[in-house]
């Protein structure tokens, strides 16, 4: 059990970081508002959670323009899918091992 819980990543532990993860795996690039709204997080709350995965070089971000409005696009690193595959492994192993 405890080799389990050493193989969870804390930069996953809490909802608002799981849920981030959990949507740029599946998709390409994910815009703020749109995951705003996924996740029904507010701005500051999402803003947060993101600038520490990004850090973490878990994510990265990308700032356009469109039209005259700006754009703020996030995508999950290599290095971020990998780490959040292993900690979606080690969950697994939690629930089966109960």
């Amino acid at each position: 059990m405890k080799d389990i819980l050493s193989k969870l990543n804390k930069a996953f532990e809490s909802r608002v970081r799981l849920g981030i993860m959990s949507v740029l795996v599946v998709n390409d690039w994910v815009d703020f508002n749109t995951m705003k709204y996924l996740l029904e997080a507010t701005d500051g709350n999402l803003a947060s959670h993101l600038k520490a995965l990004e850090l973490k070089e878990l994510i990265e971000m990308r700032k356009q323009f469109v039209g005259r409005k700006p754009k703020t696009s996030y995508r999950v690193t290599h290095t971020g899918r990998q780490l959040f595959k292993q900690h979606i492994e080690a969950l697994e192993n939690l629930i089966n091992n109960q």
